[in-house]
């Protein structure tokens, strides 16, 4: 620990806590002493928890982003497709079922060249890196395995929290955080090929403008930055809701519009939050993600993959509308064509192909 910048990052937390924005460079400062090990751990803690407190601005998770960018990321080469990235910041106040998996492969189906970022469970039981492990992926494997997953399957995963992904602290740090901070929209935006095209859910609804603003700031340019509500509930999901009204940010041809839509807006009907609800273990939750893949299933849970799905159409610009991305999500879900792709993903994403079939296999079997 350097007693020195030790003291430079508490100077930054006290201003934190009295409310004063710190400026881009400031941000990007911290971050770096942060993720480099220079300060302590309590000070990390406070530093993230502070800025947390006094609600982040773009400029200080755009600094945030390029620490972990330029210091901690196994970059790829991906610039000649058309990748696109779905996924969440996590933490946010209602834990569904992964919605963000099942959607990326029902794109894949449809065309959709996918290149995730994501990570294992923090607050719930499964998460994106875990729900892929247990459909048979391999997401502690290389960067350049990912990036020959993404060109001949059409879908690929990079393990935000995998030292072969993120080399130098990440993994370890949002592992002991439980609380959703800056360093995970930062993380979740440090993607290791820079996709120019996305949707990506947040964790609060304050977060969807600035979100937004840096994702704009660092080179995309087409983004749906989404927050799912819950009717006559304060709580929400980093998803499209089939539970209430989505809110949401869409950069296109450099501007940003603000929306919010329902489900019924889409011709899809509103359900009961419990029917998302996250499931008690990952066993569970891999039987049941096989059993939607294959167009079975509870209706609710269609519907929530469909909505996300269709929302990845849409900012690509395979559709017109929401409303059309829907359709067409509803079509390949139903058509089994996701379990297609999943084979595929299986089969390229892996050191070990014969181990990933059996896992999907016992899935198989355990789903009927």
């Amino acid at each position: 620990m350097d007693l020195e910048k030790n003291q430079k990052l508490g100077h930054i937390i006290t201003r934190l806590i009295a409310r004063e924005n710190i400026s881009q460079q400031e941000s990007h400062e911290a971050f770096c002493m942060v993720l480099e090990g220079e300060v302590s751990d309590m000070q990390q803690g406070a530093f993230l928890a502070a800025l947390t407190a006094k609600g982040e601005t773009a400029g200080e998770v755009a600094g945030g982003w390029r620490a972990v960018y330029e210091l901690d990321t196994e970059k790829v080469d991906l610039a000649d497709l058309a990748i696109v990235d779905n996924c969440g910041t996590g933490m946010d106040s209602f834990k569904t079922f992964n919605i963000s998996t099942a959607a990326s492969l029902v794109a894949a189906a449809g065309g959709v060249t996918i290149a995730r970022h994501g990570a294992r469970a923090i607050t719930s039981s499964c998460g994106t890196v875990d729900m892929a492990e247990c459909l048979g992926v391999d997401v502690e494997c290389s960067v350049d395995l990912v990036a020959k997953s993404v060109r001949q399957a059409g879908i690929g995963l990079f393990n935000g929290m995998s030292p072969q992904v993120h080399p130098m602290a990440l993994g370890r740090i949002l592992s002991q955080i439980c609380f959703g901070s800056p360093l995970n929209i930062a993380a979740s935006l440090a993607h290791p090929a820079l996709p120019r095209v996305a949707v990506r859910g947040v964790y609060s609804p304050a977060l969807l403008r600035p979100v937004a603003e840096v994702m704009q700031a660092i080179g995309y340019t087409d983004a749906l930055v989404v927050y799912g509500g819950i009717s006559g509930s304060d709580k929400g999901m980093d998803e499209g809701s089939v539970c209430g009204a989505t809110s949401g940010v869409h950069l296109k041809n450099g501007t940003l519009t603000d929306f919010t839509f329902q489900p019924e807006d889409c011709g899809l009907k509103k359900h009961a939050p419990q029917l998302l609800a996250a499931d008690p273990d990952r066993k569970s939750a891999a039987v049941k993600m096989y059993q939607l893949l294959a167009g079975k299933g509870d209706q609710a849970r269609l519907d929530a993959v469909i909505l996300n799905s269709g929302l990845i159409f849409y900012v690509q610009d395979r559709v017109a509308t929401i409303t059309e991305g829907v359709n067409k999500a509803r079509d390949l879900l139903l058509s089994g064509l996701a379990l297609v792709s999943l084979t595929r993903w299986i089969e390229v994403q892996n050191r070990d192909p014969a181990a990933g079939f059996a896992r999907l296999t016992d899935l198989q079997r355990a789903g009927g």
